[in-house]
């Protein structure tokens, strides 16, 4: 078939690779290329975060889990595995596919810092995106996947071009698709020097705003905030003190590392993932946005799902 693909970010790159893959004649439009988008200044490590419905996450999840685990063969991809730890305060359940996963296992209530009552260690792979999302936009155009920086304004400029269209616009969605229900949930890192820190850590319940740190092979990514229906992508300095804080409760060498940078996300949040074909007399399209925190975690397993549709 020929299939025109709407962004750019992790979803559309994946997307446009799986279906060029199959064989099909694919386009790409984005409104900008995959350095500007939200997917490249995600921390990022495979955990399924802040996303819905969790019975198709799962799946989503551990499929990309299982493709993440394939190309970390070759480390000029970006992607390291670390082994770290999450941690449960008291009236909070760690989820049961926790211990599906690699090295899995729980641990004993007198190695739970201070406030928890409940901790998992497990191994998992980090995404470092800055390598990864070149390298994926490398092989999508090796596949003969014509990539274009082109602006719409509405998914029937697209239907005008293509009959069959895959949507992958984030938040862009909210116009393009004028779906009320996606919505911004900003995200604050710090990137501080890397001195050896090599676990993660995730601390998601406790309190406001999660917090996370994950080692990179340059840098150390700590977050993060939660900040529901905020667009603007400035930093704020007292949430920054406040992610370095809480990451040196976790791990006390932080509190006086170097600041490399700071950076800003917007996550496309929805109260569930839209992946779902569309009919009209115009041509079909096949949804895939509003993985909210988890965009690159559901990159590979809802590629899979989109590409299914064009079987």
């Amino acid at each position: 078939m020929r299939i025109l693909v709407l962004g750019a970010g992790v979803s559309g790159l994946s997307c446009a690779h799986e279906l060029a893959r199959a064989g099909h004649q694919v386009e790409l439009w984005a409104r900008e290329r995959q350095q500007a988008t939200t997917s490249t200044v995600a921390a990022a490590i495979w955990y399924p975060y802040h996303v819905e419905p969790q019975a198709r996450v799962v799946g989503w999840a551990l499929h990309s889990l299982r493709r993440f685990a394939e190309l970390a063969e070759d480390r000029a991809r970006g992607i390291r595995w670390h082994r770290g730890t999450e941690l449960f305060p008291s009236g909070h359940a760690a989820p049961d596919w926790i211990r599906t996963l690699p090295g899995s296992r729980a641990l004993e209530t007198g190695r739970l810092p201070q406030g928890f009552a409940q901790g998992f260690e497990f191994d998992l792979p980090v995404i470092e995106t800055p390598t990864y999302m070149p390298w994926l936009e490398g092989e999508v155009l090796k596949l003969g996947v014509q990539l274009r920086v082109r602006v719409i304004d509405s998914l029937r400029q697209a239907l005008d071009h293509c009959t069959q269209v895959v949507n992958c616009t984030g938040l862009g969605s909210r116009a393009l698709a004028h779906d009320s229900d996606l919505h911004p949930v900003r995200g604050q890192l710090v990137r501080v020097a890397q001195r050896g820190f090599d676990r993660f850590w995730f601390d998601e319940h406790r309190g406001e705003h999660p917090t996370y740190i994950i080692p990179r092979e340059h840098d150390v990514v700590l977050g993060s905030s939660a900040e529901r229906n905020e667009g603007e992508r400035l930093t704020e300095p007292a949430m920054l003190r406040s992610i370095i804080e809480r990451c040196a409760r976790l791990e006390p060498g932080l509190r006086d590392a170097t600041v490399l940078g700071t950076s800003v996300g917007l996550r496309p949040a929805r109260s569930a993932v839209r992946l779902e074909p569309e009919s009209s007399p115009a041509g079909r399209i096949v949804h895939n946005y509003g993985h909210g925190g988890a965009g690159v975690t559901l990159s590979w397993g809802c590629a899979q799902e989109v590409a299914q549709h064009f079987a």
